[in-house]
C-alpha cells in the first residue's frame, strides 16, 4: 500500500503543481443539492459522518500555494482515491473533498473497527505523513523530515480534514 499511496500521491502532486499553470474555462455552478446550512453548522454531519467526537487545530507554518483552487484539490484526491481503490488489496479507508472550494478532506472507514478512536485516526494520519514525505514535490516544497500531512494539506489549500470510523466516532482538524 505504501508504494501505492505514494506513487499516487506523487502524481497527484505533480499534476496539481502542472495544473495551476494551465488555464482553465469557468465551469457552470450546478444548482444547490441540500437546503443552505446555518453558519457555523456542518451540513455533512449526519450525511458523510456522525458528529464529530473530537476536534483539534493545526496551525501550520506553510502558506498555501497562490495557484491552488477546487479543481486542482479535486484532481489531487481523485488521484489518491484511484490510487487506494487500485490497490491489489482492499485499503480500509476512503478519501473525498467536499464543500464549495474543495477544501474540506473527508476520509471514512470502510471496514468496522479500523478507525474507531482518536489514536487509530492519528496513526493513519502519521502514515499519511510518512507517505507524504516520499514525494518529489513535498521535499521541494517544505523541510520533509518537519513537515507533516497537515502541512502538505495547507499547501494545497485545504481549511480541514474530518476522519470518521462511519459509524460513531469521527475527529474533526481545521488546518490554519
Amino acid at each position: 500500500m505504501m508504494k501505492t499511496f505514494a506513487a499516487s500521491l506523487a502524481v497527484g502532486l505533480l499534476l496539481a503543481a502542472s495544473a495551476s499553470a494551465q488555464t482553465k474555462p469557468a465551469a457552470a455552478k450546478p444548482a444547490a443539492a441540500t437546503p443552505a446550512t446555518p453558519p457555523g453548522e456542518d451540513r455533512y454531519v449526519g450525511y458523510y459522518y456522525p458528529k464529530p467526537t473530537s476536534t483539534e487545530v493545526f496551525e501550520s507554518q506553510m502558506q498555501t500555494i497562490a495557484t491552488m483552487d477546487r479543481p486542482q484539490r479535486i484532481q489531487f484526491v481523485t488521484i489518491v482515491s484511484q490510487g487506494t481503490i487500485q490497490a491489489a488489496y482492499r485499503v480500509p479507508y476512503a478519501v473525498f473533498a467536499k464543500g464549495d472550494k474543495g477544501d474540506k478532506m473527508i476520509i471514512v472507514g470502510m471496514q468496522a473497527g479500523e478507525l474507531n478512536t482518536v489514536y487509530r485516526m492519528r496513526a493513519l494520519l502519521a502514515n499519511l505523513t510518512t507517505m507524504s514525505r516520499l514525494s518529489p514535490f513535498f521535499q521541494e516544497k517544505t523541510v520533509a523530515e518537519d513537515a507533516t500531512f497537515f502541512d502538505l494539506l495547507k499547501l494545497l489549500g485545504f481549511q480541514s480534514v474530518t476522519i470518521t470510523d462511519g459509524e460513531k466516532t469521527t475527529h474533526q482538524v481545521t488546518i490554519k
